[in-house]
C-alpha cells in the first residue's frame, strides 16, 4: 500500500509539472530512492510503469539513484529530482 501511496504522489507531482511546461510527453524522470524506502531501481521501474500507464509520463526514462544516508529527512521515501519533457 505504501507503494502505491508514493507512486500516486510521484505522478501526480510530474504530471503538474508537465503540464506547467505544456509538455506532450514525460520522456525521463530522475528520483533519488530514500536508504529506508525499501525500494530498489528495478523495483521502483516496475511500480512507476503501472502508475503511469495511460498518462504522458508512461514509457519515460527512469534514472534513479539510492540514497545511504538513513538520517536523511527523506529516507524513507521517493525524491523527484529531475523531469524531461516533450513540448
Amino acid at each position: 500500500m505504501h507503494d502505491r501511496a508514493v507512486m500516486t504522489d510521484l505522478i501526480r507531482h510530474i504530471l503538474q509539472a508537465a503540464a506547467e511546461e505544456r509538455a506532450r510527453a514525460v520522456t525521463g524522470i530522475s528520483v533519488r530512492l530514500g536508504a529506508l524506502s525499501h525500494m530498489t531501481p528495478d523495483h521502483f521501474r516496475e511500480h512507476f510503469a503501472e502508475a503511469a500507464a495511460g498518462t504522458i509520463a508512461a514509457g519515460a526514462a527512469i534514472t534513479a539513484t539510492v540514497s545511504t544516508d538513513i538520517h536523511d529527512p527523506q529516507a524513507m521515501g521517493v525524491l523527484l529530482e529531475g523531469i524531461e519533457v516533450e513540448a
